[in-house]
Parts: structure tokens; sequence; C-alpha cells
């Protein structure tokens, strides 16, 4: 018999919870307490310009909303890059010399949600980026950085944010923590990173722009609006594979949206990996313009039919999909003629004993030997991810003298399991949708312009998916036409193969150069 008290083990339990949330407040308050880490550097742009910068980290606060003096929720990390004042090339961030005071700065979000920012600011953005092969397959050690002449630096000061829960970011546990992890907690607490950092540096004036990468662009395009209603004017917001609208995204039953768009990138994918024939095979051009034919004129209307379409016709759009995917008809006619992603991923090169990548098609990894469907990893992401996170690091200790005993979470799969999707008052259970928040941004603000990258061989967020996410924008056509969409030849980072790295660079700086009221 236990002679333990009746009381005792939960008393046990509550201790190491007050104890876990004791260690969690103290490793907030010693991140908070950090000296910033800051270095120097020069670029030598693509254009043959050459800029000093200073580039610095830190630990931001994030208060409780409305309760700026109560003990903050997290410690969010932000890295900087600051180009130097002509008239004062040494002066540090905090003296903001009026030439600094009034350059652009551009905040950047990768996405996840879970995601740091490295792979924004190693892979495009900063003057530093990690160099992987450009079709896709794995980047082999030793990993470094290497001067980056197409940095975003040339045109503005760069602000890369690692949200609560990622990278050496943290933040308490409990109720508080569950508003972080939650999308319209998450934009709350980055919309106030945003105006902190800018009132640390004496940047207010300056223009502001966001960008994202992935639900960095449900992220960002909530933060424009919230910003703006807060005093923020932002000029531009650059969504890089953009994931507004998550119905477009999330294959669910009676959601037919997914299945639609997707499949242009899917013929795309095919025409790459030698599954397609006559005509199809031509090109990924060729494929990619057949696929979007056949959804306007015919595929959506026999997902809308379901069970009302004539066999007749089920066969004939059967037929069709088979053609444009490579897959079997037989496959196609069990799935009711809804293919999703999954069943690409594991089917599409069955034959050939390989899973096709998700942020990156182009990529493959060998499949089990049982040859089973079980989505263990994506061989997109796992071709760089080592490359990003072991160069990242070492630049960090190396430019910076920044080391962190904590683990850096460079894309945390635990976050994006507790993710609340939910937004509003009415906590309702619909598809997260940050497409209304962006719209009202330009609407209240007609100086705004949006570009959007999209890569033809992402399948996690379809070129032809977020195609369809601007084209639904309450706008109206005026100011449609501070909307820029471009697409690139690589996969969900783009910027990974250095000609879309060119092409994103030069996009930007175009449609920087256009007025607001005719993007580029």
């Amino acid at each position: 018999m236990s002679t333990e008290s009746p009381v005792s083990a939960p008393a046990t339990a509550a201790a190491v919870s007050t104890d876990a949330a004791a260690r969690q407040r103290e490793r907030i308050d010693g991140l908070l307490s950090r000296a910033p880490a800051r270095g120097s550097g020069v670029l030598r742009s693509a254009d043959g310009e050459t800029l000093g910068y200073e580039v610095g980290a830190s630990f931001l606060p994030v208060a409780k909303a409305g309760l700026d003096s109560a003990p903050p929720l997290a410690a969010v990390m932000v890295t900087h890059y600051l180009v130097d004042s002509p008239a004062s090339a040494s002066a540090s961030a905090l003296a903001s010399p009026p030439a600094r005071a009034l350059r652009p700065v551009c905040f950047a979000f990768n996405g996840g949600p879970g995601a740091a920012s490295m792979w924004l600011q190693f892979g495009a953005l900063g003057p530093k980026r990690v160099v992987v092969p450009d079709d896709g397959s794995a980047a082999a050690a030793p990993f470094s950085v290497v001067d980056n002449p197409l940095s975003w630096l040339a045109h503005f000061d760069l602000v890369f944010v690692d949200p609560p829960h990622t990278g050496w970011s943290a933040a308490v546990d409990g109720d508080e923590r569950k508003r972080l992890l939650s999308v319209d907690g998450d934009v709350e607490a980055l919309a106030a990173v945003v105006r902190l950092w800018l009132t640390r540096h004496r940047r207010w004036g300056a223009p502001v722009f966001l960008a994202g990468e992935s639900y960095g662009t449900t992220r960002v395009a909530a933060m424009a609006d919230a910003l703006q209603a807060d005093g923020v004017q932002v000029d531009g917001v650059i969504l890089v594979s953009c994931a507004m609208s998550l119905q477009t995204l999330v294959f669910a039953p009676g959601n037919h949206l997914p299945h639609a768009l997707l499949l242009p990138a899917l013929a795309g994918v095919s025409q790459y990996h030698g599954l397609l024939k006559g005509t199809l095979a031509a090109s990924p051009q060729a494929a990619r313009a057949a696929a979007e034919a056949f959804v306007g004129d015919d595929y959506l209307g026999a997902l809308h039919a379901g069970a009302r379409l004539a066999p007749a016709r089920r066969t004939r759009v059967a037929r069709r999909i088979a053609e444009l995917t490579g897959l079997s008809r037989t496959l196609i006619e069990q799935r009711d003629l809804r293919i999703d992603d999954q069943d690409y991923f594991f089917e599409a090169l069955r034959s050939r004993g390989r899973i096709v990548g998700r942020l990156d098609a182009r990529a493959t990894a060998p499949m089990a030997a049982r040859r089973t469907r079980e989505w263990e990893f994506d061989p997109g992401i796992e071709a760089i991810a080592p490359a990003y996170a072991s160069a990242g690091l070492a630049w960090y200790a190396d430019t910076l003298g920044l080391t962190i005993d904590a683990r850096y979470a460079l894309l945390s799969m635990d976050v994006h399991k507790q993710w609340d999707w939910n937004r509003g008052d009415a906590r309702g259970n619909g598809y997260t949708d940050t497409t209304p928040d962006l719209a009202r941004a330009l609407r209240r603000n007609p100086l705004m312009k949006v570009l959007v990258a999209s890569g033809l061989y992402d399948l996690g967020t379809p070129y032809s998916a977020s195609d369809w996410t601007l084209a639904q924008l309450d706008v109206p056509a005026d100011v449609r036409t501070r909307i820029t969409h471009h697409t690139y030849d690589a996969g969900h980072m783009m910027y990974t193969r250095e000609a879309d790295l060119r092409r994103l660079k030069r996009d930007v700086e175009v449609w920087l150069a256009a007025p607001a009221g005719g993007a580029a």
C-alpha cells in the first residue's frame, strides 16, 4: 500500500510546473538583458555600388497588450543590417544620422508557422548568403556563407525577425503562450516588435516595407493593416510563396479549390520529371497552360457537379487529368477525380521508387523499401536545411560573437502543431484568410503596393493558387494596378536558384521604381 499523501502527486506536478515557468521567465529575462551584438561589413552590390553597413542582433520584449509595464511575454530576436551614413560611417545605429533615419526599412519574416528568419536572411535579402545547388539537390558540407551582391540592402535597411518560439526567441508558457501561437496573437506581437524597433532606432518617419515568405505572407498581410491602423504607414508588402488564403491549400472534404488550383503546378512538375507525352511534354509552359485551360473550362465544373456528373464526362475528365499529371487513370477514378498533394508525392514516381518534394518538387528522395505512403520528411527542404542551419549559426558566432547554448529552432514543428488558426471574436473554424486585411490595407493607403513571387515548382503554395487568391482580393480595379505577381523556375525558396535570385532582385528593383498607381 502506498503511504503517499493523496495531495502529494498534484502538489508535485504543480511544483514542477511552477519551476518550469520560473526557469522560462529566467531565460526570457536573461535574453533581454544581453547587450546587443554588433559587427560591420562591406557589400559590393551587383550594380557596382559599395555599401558599408552595421550588423547587429538583439532581443526585444513583447509586452501583454495594453500592459507595457508588465513582465514581458517574450524575448524576440531581431537581426539588422543598417547602411552607414555617408556623413558618419562609424556612427552607431542609435545615433541615427539623418541619412540613415530616412532610409527605407524592410522587416522580413519567414513562415511555418514556426520558422525562423534565417531562410530569407541568408537566402536572398541579406548581404551574405548560403550557396546550395541550383537544381534542388542536397547541399554538401562544408557549409559557409558568401558575399551576396544581389542583396536587397541596396534598397532597404533590413530587419529580420524571429517570432516567439523560433530561432533563439523565447516566450512564456500557459495561456499567454497560446495567444502567441495564434494568427491574431502573432500579428499583435510582431506589430509591437516593429513599432518598438522603429522607436529604439529612431526610424519613425522612414518608409516601411514588410516582406514575408509562406506563412510569413499570411502574417504580413494582416500586419500591414494592423500597423497602418496604429499609425505606421506601410509603403509596400512583398509576398514570397503566398499563403494568405488557406482554403486554397488545405485538402479537406467539400473543399474543391486546392484540387483545381494544384493541377497546373502538377502538370509542370510532371513535365520536369518526364511523365508527360505528346505536346504536353514539349515544355513546362505548354503543360501548365493546358492544365490552366482545363481547370477553367472543365475541371472546376466537374468537381462542382460531384455525383451528378455524367459517366461519359467523368471518364473524359479522368483521362485528361491522367494526361496532365502522368498518374494512372485508375488512381484518379479511385480518388473521385480529386488528386491531392499526398497522392502526387507518393504516386507520381512510385515506379522509380522515389517520392517528390513538396516545397521544391524538382527534388526527390528514395521511398521506404515497403513503398509506404508515410510522409516522414520533405526532400525539398531536407536538401538545404542543414546548410542554412550550420552556416547561419557559424556566422552568428564568428561575425557577431553570438553563441547561445539553447537550440536554435530553424523550423519548429511543435509550434506548427500547436498553432491556433481561428481568428476574430467569433473564434470560428473557417479557413484562415488574411486577404481581407491586405485588401483593407490597400484601400486605406493609396501609396501602398504589393509584389508577389511564386516558384513554379512549389507544391506547398502553388503559383496558380496564389494567382487565384490575388484575383479574389476585394479591391476595385484601380487599386488592383498596385499588385504585381511574378513566377520563377524553382521551388518555394526560388532564390536558392541563382538565376531566379538575380531575377527576383531585378523585379524588386523595378517594382520599387514604379509609381504606386502603376506597379511593374
